[in-house]
């Protein structure tokens, strides 16, 4: 019998109001259902959102070490769950097992991490111009936050938020992806498991416009989290901004990789298999543009191609297999049309590109990994995210002209550049107009200590993870404090 989830609201798992619930699917064989989950809708929010709006005040009063604990035992939980749960990621979302783990591993991290931020919550204290005079700034907590998260990072990208708003004092609303809500499920008891109290953290499944949109739009919540596509973010950025309510949106990338000539060669293109083919290039941060110098391109062409056809498709959960499925089929059908559009746009398709459907790959969503060749930086292939194992080579004849097709597309999250030459690494962090910066590495695998975001249309501004400058920043406001104990009204600015 296939397991049902319910809704965790007030420390209760229940049915939704509905009564209608939806199916997860192992992408790599999609007869195998996971788990349904429930459709939810408006008053399941609201009921949540109440539940959150209740648990405030006693939350963000509890000492900020306190809840530390609370979650560094979770962090526990999650480090001995890590086999359990890393397989899980595979089966509910595909990718392979080693990166199922370490999705789990990014989690541990930066649960870890929060959880240290309960001794330090860093503000200032800075000398007031007045004798007998403090001035400081403090952190405080906004209040009930909407997390909208996606199912590529079933684990990781819901302890970023979850974590991060919790520390901070806030409570929320968990609302992730339909197609990986037993991950969230299974973050959500472990953090039952440690101790945290009723209503501070509730789980609502269901679609984004039943349940996404109303959550963040509700008029009880205080801030909202979303990662997800560019066009849900930017509409949930419109209408946050009539509603004076704070977001933080991670969105879209089109991220590139600079090779020149002076690369070490074997890296680079280990680099670019990784980058554009790992999680079936179903990252943002995925590098789906490769731009090579043209003293080299023609070799390096030639034995990215040779590598990509000797990639071996499969279930993520097969020790031999490279490359998983892709999530679902409306994301094979979105991708099979850019490979159609790439080749009419006259760039050769190189290898891949086709979806594999034989034998045991029949019942699941498997595309070749495609490589096209002779791309120009106008093509759509070149500037529309594609979200899957896509990579197009373009050539440049100079780093100037490789940096001016890096920074020209309407994303701006990650990039790299591989070169031996160190003022050319300098120059490239500099000029490189992305979020992240990578220096002979590939576009993915960022660390949980430094912010993560991008910029243009690839985020918000406000980064996740990262210390202060990341989350903390944004899951607090400042509140500005003057205490004057010289028993006398001192004007500042005037009595100097």
């Amino acid at each position: 019998m296939t397991p049902r989830l319910k809704n965790f609201i007030n420390g209760q798992w229940i049915e939704p109001s509905t009564g209608r619930y939806g199916e997860s699917r192992n992408p790599a064989r999609n007869s195998e259902i996971i788990v349904e989950f429930p459709l939810s809708g408006r008053e399941d929010v609201d009921r949540a959102v109440a539940a959150a709006r209740e648990a405030y005040p006693k939350w963000r009063s509890l000492p900020a070490p306190r809840r530390g604990e609370i979650l560094f035992r979770a962090a526990e939980l999650l480090r001995a769950r890590k086999e359990a749960l890393g397989q899980l990621v595979t089966r509910e979302m595909g990718k392979v097992l080693p990166e199922g783990k370490g999705d789990v591993q990014e989690a541990i991290d930066f649960a870890y991490y929060m959880a240290g931020e309960g001794r330090r919550l860093v503000s200032e204290v800075v000398p007031s111009e007045s004798p007998d005079k403090d001035a400081k700034s403090i952190r405080v907590p906004h209040g009930v936050f909407a997390l909208i998260t996606p199912w590529n990072f079933p684990v990781a990208i819901p302890v970023w938020k979850v974590f991060a708003a919790l520390i901070c004092g806030n409570t929320a609303v968990l609302k992730p992806s339909s197609d990986s809500p037993l991950c969230a499920a299974r973050l959500v008891e472990i953090l039952a498991a440690a101790g945290l109290p009723p209503g501070v953290l509730n789980l609502v499944t269901g679609s984004g416009p039943e349940v996404g949109e109303p959550l963040a739009l509700h008029p009880q919540v205080d801030g909202i989290s979303f990662t997800g596509s560019s066009a849900v973010g930017e509409a949930l950025e419109r209408q946050a901004a009539a509603l004076h309510r704070p977001i933080a949106v991670e969105m879209g990338g089109k991220n590139a990789i600079l090779i020149m000539p002076d690369a070490d060669f074997k890296l680079a293109l280990e680099g670019v298999l990784w980058g554009g083919f790992g999680t079936a290039g179903q990252r943002c941060t995925a590098a789906s543009r490769v731009i090579v110098h043209r003293e080299i391109h023609d070799r390096f062409v030639d034995e990215l191609v040779a590598a990509a056809r000797k990639m071996r498709l499969g279930d993520g959960l097969e020790a031999q297999t490279d490359v998983g499925p892709v999530i679902n089929e409306g994301a094979l059908k979105k991708i099979l049309d850019y490979i159609r559009i790439g080749q009419e746009e006259g760039a050769q398709l190189r290898t891949g590109g086709v979806r594999k459907s034989d034998g045991p790959l029949a019942d699941g969503w498997f595309i070749e990994p495609a490589v096209f060749t002779g791309v120009t930086p106008q093509m759509r292939i070149a500037q529309e995210e594609i979200f899957g194992p896509v990579v197009a080579v373009l050539a440049c004849d100079s780093f100037e002209e490789g940096v001016r097709m890096v920074n020209g597309t309407r994303y701006g999250l990650s990039s790299a550049i591989f070169t031996r030459d160190v003022n050319l690494t300098a120059r490239a962090e500099k000029e490189l107009e992305t979020g992240l910066v990578y220096i002979n590495a590939s576009t993915i695998g960022a660390e949980i200590q430094l912010p993560f975001g991008g910029y243009k249309h690839s985020g918000s501004g406000h980064p996740e993870c990262g210390g202060r400058m990341g989350a903390i920043d944004f899951y607090t406001r400042i509140k500005t404090v003057y205490r004057d104990y010289s028993g006398k009204l001192q004007r500042a600015q005037i009595d100097v």
